[in-house]
């Protein structure tokens, strides 16, 4: 084998929101990697997909459906799996709509599956003892609210603000168990939940125009990102959120 110090041989990573979009693209390139991958989120027939996706599907472990909204799927998930080497926590929701028209109800529908799921997993597995020594946690964060602001996305950007607070005070908690953290924050990324009908081809065009690069980014572009971070080229960084964003915020 080549002198590789972005490989995850020998290396079992959880992914979170592995269905669709950026979750997807991880899990398929920590595979190629080298990684055992465990993939987990709400949809069974799109899970089952991407776990047949998979580098060495059939020695992959099988995949776990559930909803990071319950604490139950969540407790159940922690005990399916084995020790850990890395996770990449990334299911999140967008739900945009003007500040005037937020309320208790969307706030804490996004906040659940945005921050408070994190959070608690995060909370699971170190509580449960499931990370190895040299571990990394990698979350993801976004460039809005961050980095940027957009016109609606006052919930979506408190929500991955916190994220980025947690994610950095997480990293100097558990500095001493030499386990890292830190987060990937992307621009406008080309998945389901850009072009699922919630923007038009008028507002995404317009929208593009910002980008220096010229266009939205695509998964696979964070997934190299991520596994960046899960591997040992990374092990001297931890607290930081590394913007992957076509050159958005230079503007």
């Amino acid at each position: 084998m080549s002198y590789n110090p972005f490989n995850l041989h020998g290396k079992t990573v959880l992914v979170t929101g592995a269905s669709s979009g950026i979750g997807k693209a991880a899990a398929i390139e920590c595979s190629r990697a080298g990684a055992t991958v465990i993939i987990t989120a709400r949809n069974e027939s799109r899970l089952r997909e991407v776990h047949s996706m998979l580098e060495r599907p059939e020695s992959q472990p099988p995949f776990i459906v559930a909803d990071m909204r319950s604490d139950r799927d969540v407790d159940l998930l922690v005990s399916s799996c084995p020790r850990l080497d890395g996770a990449f926590i990334n299911a999140g929701i967008s739900i945009n709509v003007p500040v005037q028209f937020i309320n208790r109800e969307k706030l804490l529908d996004i906040f659940e599956v945005n921050t408070f799921a994190p959070i608690l997993l995060t909370r699971s597995l170190i509580k449960s003892k499931r990370l190895n020594k040299g571990s990394s946690l990698v979350y993801t964060a976004s460039v809005s609210g961050n980095n940027t602001v957009t016109v609606a996305h006052e919930m979506y950007s408190a929500t991955k603000t916190a994220i980025t607070g947690f994610m950095r005070n997480v990293a100097l908690d558990l500095a001493h168990k030499k386990i890292r953290a830190n987060a990937v924050n992307p621009g406008m990324i080309n998945t389901p939940m850009v072009h699922g009908g919630k923007y038009s081809e008028e507002q995404l065009q317009r929208d593009m125009e910002n980008y220096p690069l010229g266009r939205f980014g695509n998964p696979e572009e964070v997934a190299y990102a991520v596994v960046y971070l899960l591997s040992d080229a990374a092990a001297w960084v931890t607290g930081q959120s590394l913007v992957i964003d076509g050159g958005l915020t230079l503007k």
